[in-house]
């Protein structure tokens, strides 16, 4: 027999509307939508920035009337991390960590209150959150709302972007783009909040405390085997001992 569990979408804060509330979805700041935008942006460049390539441009078949160009500071190397996919594409990877606080509510991966929801089907329990279950792991309202603020951004400091790039690659990007020119003073809190553990859930502290549980008992039985293999080494050695001197 299956068990149902209804669960209000709105309490769980997964990001999907929930008909009278208010505050179903939170908007993702200015400074998140920055943050995570420069995050992805800089991982793109980090991807391309190991590569030694020269390229040659130019038109024609003479190859001394072409201009070699490192691909590193090349106008190619630039598009395709900001184009090749969209940058803001990569937001969509996000889902929303309602156990967390401030921009670390947004991560890569599956939150805590889903993960429990996928265990509990796993279980045999039936839960309803008023949508189909193929549907819980698309991007929440929250983060395609995030998605499309990216776009405006990049399309908005484009410009400075490629300042950034062409000019300005020995400074962080973070402090070129986010706090020196997209945000103003007051606005900056995200960009310096870090994920520390206090951030879990207890549902996950919990289950740290278990997986520990378990690490120690696996140690002691290995211990208290380990003892039990040698005794028994110590009484094989005695009843030998015995025996010679009964010989």
């Amino acid at each position: 027999m299956r068990l149902l569990l209804t669960v209000w979408c709105g309490v769980l804060s997964i990001g999907y509307p929930v008909k009278g509330s208010d505050d179903w979805v939170k908007t993702p700041t200015k400074c998140e939508v920055c943050k995570f935008l420069v995050t992805e942006l800089k991982d793109r460049l980090r991807e391309t920035g190991k590569s030694k390539e020269i390229l040659r441009t130019g038109h024609g078949l003479d190859e001394r009337k072409k201009k070699s160009i490192e691909y590193q500071k090349s106008d190619l190397r630039l598009t395709e991390a900001l184009q090749d996919p969209h940058v803001c594409d990569k937001i969509l990877e996000y889902n929303v960590h309602a156990e967390r606080k401030g921009s670390n509510r947004y991560a890569k991966g599956m939150s805590q209150t889903m993960e429990t929801l996928h265990g509990l089907v796993n279980k045999g329990v039936k839960v309803e959150l008023g949508m189909p279950e193929e549907m819980w792991d698309k991007p929440s309202a929250e983060v395609t709302n995030m998605q499309r603020s990216c776009f405006k951004m990049v399309e908005d400091y484009e410009e400075d972007i490629e300042d950034w790039y062409y000019n300005h690659q020995d400074q962080d990007l973070v402090k070129y783009i986010c706090e020196d020119r997209v945000l103003r003073k007051g606005e900056r809190e995200c960009l310096y909040e870090k994920f520390v553990e206090g951030d879990k859930s207890s549902e996950a502290k919990d289950e740290e405390k278990k997986q520990k549980k378990k690490k120690g008992k696996k140690k002691k039985n290995k211990v208290n085997g380990k003892k039990g293999e040698e005794s028994d080494e110590n009484n094989n050695k005695s009843s030998k001992d015995k025996l010679q001197d009964e010989l």
